[in-house]
């Protein structure tokens, strides 16, 4: 008797122990109607693998759906001629704490196709139809909160998600600072495809958006305090200090300084625009993305950046 006892109080903390870990992270990789391409990442059980993805690698369980629940969703942006697997590493740590997530490749801004790279305008509107697509037609929509999105952006992504959160830039400050900045990346760009900086901005605000993480962001001195007057969601701000492509103090900074409530801002002493990238499997494939200064430890660095937007999403994004 005192052995089964025994038995069935331990098949109770065994079994306790089991719902008490966290989930792996489920992955897919979708194509849409539209033939917009999508990586999707949720939690999940079942047996993880390691799989290349992009220039990195991910271990995720594949085949499997996502975990019963009303689960927080993420969107995220890249940034130019990136895809939806640069920040894979990212996407899989908020499924093991129990979000979905969901990157898009931009039409006509991806390392195939960049002959859209400076239609800016159109990229918060293609953030809102994914919050949309992953509401109305995924597969797991079911396990969703539509009270609970969030949206994270690197680069061209970071003015991304700052539009798609009320942020209405000006464009028309683009001419001037490129008079005075002519070779940084920004102003090269355009020169070889102007903005459509005569053209008024179109609402892009998505009131669905409860929260943001911003990761270097592009253009972040087209945007005054009048123009991100409207954006009232939490923001964790991210900046690196040794960023050559959007050097401070024109973009995260100016961001920081414009934006009507302050974000959280975590400045990162010696890295580089592209260690917000996800790690690279061969550094030596792209050197230009994949390479960080002497001494960096990108891997180390993305340990403390997911934890950091993980703890930020799960405070913002919290179940009532």
């Amino acid at each position: 008797m005192l052995r089964l006892a025994a038995f069935a109080l331990l098949s109770v903390a065994t079994a306790q122990a089991a719902s008490a870990r966290s989930p792996e992270a489920g992955f897919e990789q979708i194509a849409t109607t539209d033939g917009i391409e999508l990586g999707v990442w949720y939690p999940t059980s079942g047996t993880p693998s390691l799989a290349p993805i992009g220039l990195t690698s991910q271990t995720v369980v594949v085949g499997t759906g996502p975990e019963p629940g009303a689960h927080p969703l993420v969107v995220m942006s890249h940034g130019t001629g990136g895809d939806f697997a640069g920040h894979a590493d990212t996407a899989v740590a908020l499924a093991r704490a129990g979000f979905v997530v969901a990157a898009l490749t931009h039409p006509g801004d991806n390392w195939r196709d960049n002959s859209r790279a400076t239609r800016v305008e159109e990229r918060p509107a293609a953030l809102g139809v994914l919050i949309t697509w992953m509401l109305a037609s995924w597969s797991g929509r079911a396990t969703i909160d539509p009270e609970r999105i969030g949206a994270f952006g690197f680069s061209a992504g970071g003015f991304t998600v700052l539009a798609a959160a009320g942020g209405r830039p000006e464009l028309s400050r683009v001419a001037d600072y490129c008079a005075g900045h002519p070779e940084t990346f920004v102003c090269t760009l355009v020169r070889s495809a102007p903005l459509r900086s005569a053209e008024p901005w179109p609402e892009a605000a998505d009131a669905r958006i409860k929260a943001i993480v911003v990761a270097a962001p592009a253009v972040g001195f087209a945007f005054d305090r009048a123009g991100l007057s409207p954006v009232r969601v939490p923001v964790q701000l991210w900046r690196a200090d040794d960023d050559q492509i959007l050097p401070a103090p024109d973009y995260a900074d100016a961001v920081a300084a414009a934006l009507p409530r302050p974000a959280e801002f975590h400045a990162m002493p010696d890295a580089g625009h592209f260690d917000f990238l996800a790690p690279c499997r061969d550094p030596s494939t792209a050197p230009d993305l994949c390479g960080s200064a002497a001494g960096f430890d990108r891997v180390a660095f993305h340990d403390r950046f997911n934890a950091e937007i993980v703890r930020f999403f799960s405070a913002e994004l919290a179940a009532p």
